[in-house]
């Protein structure tokens, strides 16, 4: 009987197999993708980007924000920073910008102006002083408030990138439309006190001693001010208040009813 033998040579894949086989490795492919994909695995090309700065690069879009860049880049020196050239400047200043956002932040004690004054930036940094902007209230029985033609005044002088500041472009929309500004009122008396401005600032009276350290605050507020008055507690504007301070400069007004009382 003749002897068989069989080949250990493996049998070639029949046409089947391959088509199996090239589908298995192009799943294989595709799933690999989508894993990268959505893990956010760093690509080859992602290498020179994250070794040079690690990060997005923060462009400035106004002076403002140019400064704002500046310094958080002095806390974090690894910040990258693009400031471009019409945005290089050094008006509006650092201090422009940020009073004018802290004069209109609504987490601040008082209420929103029509336009971001400071008091702290205009008569604390530039020490203008009171009268300059409320003109004849030392010869006034009122008050006065600026009027849009003393702020322009000021205004009109200053670089064209000032108008950055949104405070600033209504300021000026308000001249151009010769409209008054409506400004808030903060301090009023009952209409039965009569109050006179002249009288107090000629005495040598601070407008800090009734209006607070104004030059401190970029957002305007009545400044909270309490002491015992008649065995009590006295706020400040109150009868009680103004008495005692009467009182406590020499007596240099009268205290009869009719001196502050129709």
């Amino acid at each position: 009987m003749p002897e068989t033998f069989s080949s250990n040579r493996p049998s070639e894949p029949n046409g089947s197999d391959r088509r199996r086989s090239l589908l298995m490795v192009l799943a294989t492919a595709v799933v690999a993708a989508v894993f990268v994909f959505w893990s956010g695995w760093p690509l080859p090309s992602d290498g020179a980007a994250n070794a040079a700065g690690g990060g997005d690069v923060l462009v400035a879009t106004s002076v403002c924000e140019a400064h704002e860049l500046r310094a958080q880049k002095e806390e974090d020196p690894g910040l990258e920073i693009e400031i471009p050239p019409e945005f290089d400047k050094q008006w509006p200043s650092a201090s422009a910008c940020e009073s004018a956002v802290a004069a209109w932040d609504p987490e601040a004690e008082g209420p929103i102006q029509p336009i971001p004054f400071s008091h702290k930036h205009h008569a604390g940094e530039f020490k203008i002083d009171c009268l300059y902007c409320h003109s004849g209230t030392d010869k006034s029985q009122a008050a006065g408030v600026p009027s849009v033609e003393l702020c322009m005044g000021c205004h009109s002088q200053f670089p064209s990138e000032y108008d950055q500041i949104e405070g600033i472009q209504i300021l000026k929309d308000h001249w151009e439309e010769k409209k008054p500004i409506e400004w808030v009122q903060l301090h009023r008396l009952p209409e039965h006190v009569q109050f006179r401005h002249n009288r107090h600032v000629q005495a040598g009276v601070e407008c800090q001693t009734c209006h607070g350290q104004v030059e401190a605050i970029d957002k305007l507020h009545v400044v909270d001010d309490t002491h015992i008055g008649y065995l009590v507690p006295v706020a400040k504007l109150e009868m009680g208040w103004c008495i005692n301070c009467h009182r406590q400069n020499n007596q240099q007004a009268s205290q009869d009813c009719l001196t502050c009382h129709y």
